[in-house]
């Protein structure tokens, strides 16, 4: 992917955060959502790329999402091929109640860079450099963070795991406390808290726990271009939400798309099977402050953003500061940033 391209890609993210900025604090996810996919897809369209979505929000009857087939860019013969796995707000929820953490990402590769998967419930494990190699989803929880312990020269008081804080997920955290395991739970949006236990300075010595597979794929793309490591399993909403008639029509509809795709279920996926080369670039930009990035600040009709931006191939780590006027000069995202 050509540097230039790569670039490109930041200001998708930031006009998605801005869309979706503009619903901050009014308690309503689904506009801020649709908002956000609305900016993306009308940045990509611009973009000198033969673009296909190959991960994101849904099927093509359940557009306005960013749907899985859907293609983008200006699509000429002399444009490069691109694939994009799309998750246009990482934390829908928390952009609803102005919390901290939201942010819109995406990661874009080559032709065959990224595993084709249905949207559906992704299990995750997450560590960085440092303990490459040492995780197993075959294994325990509790047998994969002693691996990761042994290897960092650490205790197990001494880890730091972040999980989802989801009622699925109560009885790990509460074993995991209890071996004396630090555990970071968090509302939602998981992307983050995947990058932050690659980067150099991480206080994170794991990811685990069940959440989208969207965000499961645009995490391991930053994870691979970190080179961090990440193991992931598949799973039909009946086994992760309960055996309601509803989840298992879900379920039966997820595991005909895997099928279709010949992707495994309740298999497990290595960071390789994911994503299958450096080919990449990963873009991240804070729509509320976090952790990993400060959020949207905006007086008037200027605007400031901050973008997470990785390539694969260079293992470079950028992060750019930048200043938006929120003139008329494009009517159609102007609407879309203010309400």
């Amino acid at each position: 992917m050509k540097r230039s391209l790569s670039i490109e890609f930041s200001r998708v993210t930031e006009a998605a955060a801005l869309a979706a900025f503009a619903w901050l604090g009014r308690g309503n996810k689904n506009a801020a959502d649709d908002a956000a996919v609305k900016a993306m897809r009308l940045i990509l369209n611009q973009m000198e790329i033969r673009g296909e979505v190959v991960i994101g929000e849904g099927e093509i009857d359940e557009a306005p999402m960013l749907y899985i087939g859907e293609k983008i860019g200006l699509s000429r013969p002399e444009d490069e091929e691109i694939t994009i796995a799309v998750d246009p707000i990482d934390g829908t929820r928390m952009t609803a109640l102005g919390q901290a953490n939201a942010l819109s990402v995406l990661a874009a590769g080559g032709k065959e860079t990224f595993l084709k998967a249905p949207d559906m419930y992704m299990e995750k494990m997450v560590v960085g450099n440092e303990a490459k190699g040492m995780i197993d989803l075959n294994l325990s929880l509790e047998q994969n963070l002693r691996r990761v312990a042994s290897k960092k020269g650490k205790l197990l008081s001494q880890l730091t795991m972040a999980i989802l804080d989801k009622p699925r997920h109560g009885k790990i955290i509460a074993e995991m406390q209890q071996l004396g395991v630090r555990v970071i739970a968090i509302p939602d949006g998981d992307v983050a808290a995947a990058v932050q236990c690659c980067l150099p300075e991480a206080e994170l010595d794991m990811l685990y726990g069940i959440g989208g597979a969207p965000e499961g794929i645009v995490a391991a793309a930053a994870v691979r271009a970190l080179g961090g490591d990440m193991q992931a399993k598949l799973i039909p909403r009946n086994q992760v939400k309960g055996n309601t008639l509803e989840n298992f029509a879900f379920a039966e509809k997820e595991i005909s798309r895997c099928e279709a795709l010949n992707v495994p279920i309740n298999a497990v996926l290595k960071l390789e099977d994911l994503v299958r080369d450096d080919n990449l670039v990963f873009s991240a930009t804070g729509i509320t402050t976090g952790d990993l990035l400060n959020g949207i600040k905006r007086k008037g009709n200027l605007a400031t953003t901050e973008t997470l931006l990785i390539r694969g191939r260079s293992r470079t780590i950028r992060k750019i500061q930048s200043s938006h006027y929120l003139d008329r000069k494009d009517a159609d995202l102007y609407r879309l940033m203010n309400i």
